[in-house]
């Protein structure tokens, strides 16, 4: 019996005992493969026991060393997007995409952009060169929509290494050597009062949750926080958001539509109640349009709870 037999089986189990029979999943309707390999460009596969129609896309433009070892794109460099049917003659989304440091933010544009979720931003690998990241990312719609979607992000990496073959090594934009930020203005825009050093500013917002029935908070590390060095003209800022899942893609669509970079989406913890996600970000520019940035996805992440 092979892999993809045994995973069938299983999700045949899983899906009996929340009351989903065998016959329900053969029922399922199918995809317009040939539909999703023209709008995305790419020849996909076909898997019948699980109604799952993949496309991939190799990344071999890049040649990737990982621990001094060039790494072949089948070892784990490969993009790919699987389509599945949904109800109401709808499809759901689910993909992983391999991106470099240069690609990450416009792919991520792109894909919130075009419909699409972004799910997890993370590394793979050590000691690789240029660094590989791999951003996730899922939808629900209309299948052409989503294929549409699809290309859209490919095509932007592809946009973006046709205009310098070779990864970027850092972000557009100075920084200054010296760090004379002014708390006042950023405070202002907070409406909070901000820890200040050595020429530096931060503020620091807590959430709450319990693991293990223990309550938790701002100082076992569940808060979200902007870092703000330089000078007011010539600034940088680090951070971290702390949010729940329904907060997670209003938070990203509101940092990246002005202009701060994400750098990461993963979790800290596990077994959390609620469960929160983590996202971290840098950006550069004048202290105040960044502390700006920051407040609006603030605000952003707000509006969910309401």
């Amino acid at each position: 019996m092979t892999m993809p037999r045994r995973f069938a089986l299983a999700l045949l189990a899983a899906l009996s005992l929340h009351g989903v029979s065998q016959a329900q999943v053969a029922q399922r309707p199918t995809l317009d493969t040939a539909q999703i390999e023209q709008l995305t460009g790419l020849k996909g596969t076909f898997s019948r026991e699980e109604n799952v129609f993949k496309v991939s896309k190799p990344r071999g433009d890049i040649k990737v060393q990982v621990d001094g070892w060039t790494m072949p794109p089948f070892m784990g460099l490969t993009s790919w997007a699987a389509f599945t049917p949904a109800t109401s003659n709808q499809a759901m989304l689910m993909g992983d995409t391999v991106v470099f440091e240069d690609e990450v933010n416009p792919a991520m544009s792109a894909a919130l952009d075009a419909g699409l979720e972004v799910t997890a931003l993370h590394n793979h690998f050590f000691f690789d060169q240029p660094k590989v990241y791999f951003m996730h990312i899922g939808g629900m719609g209309d299948v052409a929509t989503l294929a549409r979607a699809v290309k859209k992000v490919y095509d932007k990496i592809g946009e973006i290494r046709a205009g310098n073959p070779t990864p970027a090594v850092m972000f557009a934009g100075p920084i200054a050597k010296e760090s004379k930020i002014s708390p006042a203005p950023l405070e202002a825009v907070f409406g909070t009062k901000g820890q200040v050093n050595n020429g530096m500013f931060k503020i620091v917002v807590g959430r709450q949750a319990s693991m293990h029935g223990i309550p938790i908070g701002n100082e076992m590390g569940l808060n979200t926080w902007a870092a703000f060095a330089g000078t007011d003209g010539e600034a940088v800022v680090d951070g971290d958001f702390a949010m729940l899942e329904s907060e997670l893609q209003p938070v990203l669509k509101a940092m990246r539509a002005e202009g701060i970079n994400i750098v990461a989406i993963h979790q800290h913890m596990a077994n959390e109640q609620p469960r929160y996600m983590f996202l971290h970000y840098w950006g550069k520019g004048t202290a105040l349009a960044l502390a700006k940035a920051v407040k609006k996805a603030l605000d952003a992440e707000a509006a969910t709870q309401k």
